[in-house]
């Protein structure tokens, strides 16, 4: 088990900058914990000439009062440089066991 540390991003509201164009309010919070699976694959897509590359791993992150009340508002953790979706939170306290997959664009939602 490797040590991790980061970042988790949090959308916690949508804004409309302009008529009809709305924004993700997102706020960033460090964390610590543990990576407890490290997996990875390449999952070929239709729509691109190069297959994209998901990573499978679980983080579990020592949570705070703050986790706990808006895991179910987490859209992304950092990790190896560079942020990922988070496709599955697991509560079990006193940690949440966070799963990610592939590479996160804000655009996507």
């Amino acid at each position: 088990m490797a040590r991790w540390s980061g970042i988790v991003g949090y959308e916690l509201e949508q804004t409309e900058t302009k008529p009809g164009v709305w924004t993700d309010a997102i706020a960033e919070r460090p964390y610590k914990g543990d990576t407890i699976r490290l997996s990875s694959r390449w999952s070929t897509n239709s729509d691109s000439v190069n297959d994209d590359l998901t990573i499978d791993n679980q983080i579990s992150i020592v949570a705070d009062q703050f986790a706990y009340k808006n895991f179910t508002s987490m859209k992304y953790i950092e990790f190896m440089g560079a942020k990922w979706k988070i496709t599955n939170v697991e509560v079990r306290r006193p940690r949440l066991i966070i799963t990610i997959g592939g590479l996160y664009n804000a655009k996507q939602g």
